[in-house]
């Protein structure tokens, strides 16, 4: 049975994941320190749907607790690990940048020491669309230019694939990087803007709308995303021997970055549409000009993933749109 450590099971990637890695038979041990940032009962719903699987163990603390981060990797015994947890939210990095650089420069450090000493074949880490920051060249593709990031979370995200790097060439552990592109989904985060606009229209608020409603999202289903991460899991790199056509691959180390998204530029506003169509209400639109640190589109090429791994995502937002509705409504009893 292969053995999977994954940070934020808790959380709305990790708990997606590590389903799908459990339904294959896989033992996942979790780890999640449960914080606040948003309603800690959503994380403790999906706990509580992992921990139905006789092969799944958390553990809760924080990834800047060195030692109880680094007893979890040894006690699980991984054959991997993917590290998913991560102080996210680009708005929020303008209000507490500090929780940024605790979370997601120190616990990914603390992170990689660990994998280090547990030997695991393959770190798995997330990055994501806003290291592209600045960058007008789309859709974004791997090679591309990433030095222009336009919040202390894309910042730290930059800092976690030049630490990943460093610690690929200097210990020889395969790392590899994925992007991620707007994720949605059931059991998704009540910050992002999908959640919110569906939870304001069934209470007859207004919602906020920025750049009036002139921006574009790679909008990627979560159960893409995880198919995504699943498959780069068995692509470990390596020397050339491991390269394919327009890599990513390190000259220096076993080392990559992979873009997943759904490769497809979604205007906002056929985004909300679906909203409403699938709520049946319409939205009370309140136009806001852009907001600091915002991009006014993302736009993924996913050509390396599928060379990779065989795998595109490809749920059609409307389709994906309609499958979070349905959990909204179930979860909340609206």
């Amino acid at each position: 049975m292969r053995r999977a450590f994954i940070t934020g099971t808790g959380g709305f990637i990790g708990f997606h994941l590590a389903e799908l890695l459990l339904q294959e038979g896989w033992e996942v041990a979790g780890y999640d320190g449960m914080t606040d940032y948003y309603d800690v009962a959503l994380k403790q719903g999906r706990h509580a749907i992992l921990s139905q699987h006789e092969h799944f163990r958390q553990t809760t603390a924080m990834l800047e607790d060195a030692e109880a981060l680094s007893q979890a990797v040894e006690a699980a015994r991984p054959d991997v690990i993917v590290h998913l947890a991560a102080q996210a939210g680009v708005r929020y990095s303008l209000e507490n940048p500090r929780a940024y650089i605790d979370s997601n420069l120190v616990g990914t450090f603390n992170v990689m020491e660990a994998a280090r000493a547990a030997d695991v074949d393959h770190l798995l880490m997330a990055s994501t669309s806003s290291v592209y920051g600045a960058n007008e060249e789309m859709p974004f593709a791997e090679a591309h230019k990433a030095d222009t990031p336009l919040t202390i979370y894309a910042a730290t995200k930059k800092a976690n694939e030049a630490m990943g790097h460093s610690w690929a060439h200097i210990h020889g552990l395969p790392v590899s990087m994925f992007r991620f592109f707007t994720v949605y989904g059931p059991w998704g985060r009540p910050d992002m803007a999908y959640f919110k606009f569906t939870r304001a229209i069934l209470e007859g608020q207004p919602i906020d709308i920025y750049n009036n409603g002139e921006m574009w999202r790679d909008f990627t289903y979560v159960g893409d995303l995880v198919r995504g991460i699943r498959g780069l899991i068995d692509a470990v790199p390596g020397g050339p021997e491991t390269a394919v056509d327009g890599d990513s691959l390190s000259p220096a180390a076993p080392f990559r970055v992979v873009n997943i998204g759904n490769s497809d530029k979604v205007r906002l506003m056929d985004f909300i549409e679906a909203i409403e169509d699938e709520l049946g209400q319409k939205a009370v639109r309140n136009y806001m000009p852009m907001q600091t640190g915002d991009v006014v589109a993302t736009w993924a090429d996913a050509t390396l993933l599928q060379r990779l791994t065989g795998y595109r995502p490809a749920t059609p937002f409307r389709e994906g749109v309609a499958r979070f509705v349905r959990w909204y409504r179930d979860y909340y009893e609206v």
